[in-house]
């Protein structure tokens, strides 16, 4: 993103026009007035979105030997949730705006008025409030309800089960009940992972920045088990290195990239260390992906509460334990979010401003873009051919309306790499003209050689 000395939520403002302009996402139910905190993935942000994914599967599960994958329901037995503390302990504070009846997370009113970190005191949120008469950011008032827990799983029904049932609230717990099936079915030596891609819901209060916060979203996950007694703390380093390597294979800039470690008295009952990659926002400092050490919690909880055994046998050395495991999780939304926000460049091109993401080739929504300098058979049929032979190997798209300038404007706000020309020489010589979004240098290509060409650029 080019530095410039501009209002930051100018910045954001601009992001999110040029996604909804460009179809990379839009409100949900826009035309029913819009769906709190809830968006729709367009045609380029949905192909953005899974080109980060398949990235990220590349990286940590087909280029390792360690970790397997699996894909688990959405819909699990109410047990796990039991289990596992979510039905219990998985609470947000809450506070109502008695004029306005808008409801906000407690403690970050709190915190943005004092200051002062009071998570997890309900008592002196509600002193604070009234005390200190923080004014609510909607109306302006200062007529609070007392702060109060509200559990955050969206619980629905489901015909044959009496026990509530919930969508889950992270993706974590289909892997450690799939635990032995794994071990079972697979021949996983420890230390090995288990990864996973899907969605997961949340009922908590989100405040705007566009898709950093919703209610549904979706994580790239593994657990990675490792002995009880190993040496994890060089693991756990490599893990965030691992973690970090890939904010710069989407195109974040190291020095916006930091770590937060959470404090001990912090930190989930079950950890014994987390660390937060951290990434600069428009809008601050904030959490792009996590690492925290489970240690053996879970698996020993969902052992106890089923009654099969979830351990891991050692055959080389005869001996069974549980492991222990250490988490890293990424964000998706975030990490399309923070593509979007470290891609977005704004430079003058002959007296006027050009708008490009300059994404890295692997994510970018289309990779080559075909352009006939004429909509006329005899530049569009060659085009399509062209088209047609590409896209098989390629993320193509094809496109002859507007002048060509408009047409490559277009591509460099979309972060297309490299368009493809198709003009009158190429009748006489059998070339055609690729120019680069970065450079926009431009160099004349023999059509029997494209394909060599970009499999060579694009990998």
């Amino acid at each position: 993103m080019a530095e410039k000395n501009e209002d930051k939520q100018v910045m954001m403002e601009k992001i999110v026009s040029l996604c909804k302009r460009r179809g990379f996402i839009f409100p949900a139910c826009e035309i029913y007035g819009g769906f709190a905190n809830a968006y729709s993935f367009g045609p380029y942000g949905v192909e953005l979105k899974n080109n980060i994914k398949k990235l990220w599967w590349k990286k940590f599960v087909h280029s390792r030997e360690d970790i397997v994958g699996i894909d688990g329901p959405i819909l699990l037995h109410p047990k796990l949730w039991e289990a596992s503390g979510h039905v219990a302990g998985f609470k947000d504070a809450m506070v109502d705006c008695k004029k306005c009846k808008k409801r906000f997370r407690a403690d970050h009113i709190v915190e943005d008025a004092t200051g002062e970190d009071m998570e997890g005191r309900l008592e002196d949120m509600t002193i604070t409030l009234r005390e200190k008469k923080i004014k609510c950011p909607n109306c302006g008032a200062s007529d609070w309800t007392e702060a109060r827990n509200f559990n955050m799983m969206f619980q629905t029904q489901m015909n044959g089960i009496e026990d509530a049932v919930y969508l889950r609230p992270e993706t974590a717990g289909a892997i450690f009940v799939d635990f032995k099936n794994v071990t079972d079915s697979m021949r996983v030596k420890i230390p090995f992972g288990i990864a996973q891609i899907g969605k997961a819901f949340r009922n908590e209060i989100v405040a705007g920045n566009f898709i950093f916060r919703l209610r549904e979203f979706e994580q790239m996950e593994i657990e990675y088990f490792i002995e009880p007694d190993a040496d994890w703390e060089p693991l756990f380093e490599k893990w965030l290195e691992l973690q970090e390597e890939f904010t710069r294979e989407i195109g974040l800039r190291k020095e916006d990239v930091s770590r937060y470690e959470h404090p001990k008295e912090k930190l989930s009952h079950y950890s014994k260390k987390t660390i937060d990659t951290m990434f600069k926002f428009p809008f601050g400092v904030k959490e792009l992906y996590g690492l925290a050490h489970r240690g053996e919690f879970d698996l020993t909880q969902h052992s106890k509460m089923s009654g099969q055994k979830l351990e891991y046998y050692d055959a080389e050395n005869n001996k069974r334990y549980t492991p222990h495991v250490l988490e890293p999780t990424f964000g998706v939304e975030r990490s399309v979010l923070a593509a979007l926000i470290s891609a977005y460049h704004e430079e003058e091109v002959k007296g006027e401003v050009r708008v490009v993401l300059k994404f890295p080739k692997a994510i970018a929504p289309i990779h080559i873009a075909i352009l006939p300098l004429s909509k006329k058979d005899e530049l569009s049929v060659p085009a399509l051919e062209i088209f047609n032979n590409l896209k098989s190997k390629f993320i193509c798209e094809y496109d002859e309306t507007q002048s060509i300038g408009k047409r490559y404007r277009r591509q460099d706000e979309i972060g297309t790499p490299y368009c493809v020309t198709v003009d009158f020489e190429t009748l006489n010589d059998q070339a055609v003209t690729v120019r680069d979004r970065d450079t926009m240098a431009q160099e004349r290509i023999k059509i029997s050689e494209l394909e060599n060409y970009f499999k060579e650029k694009l990998g």
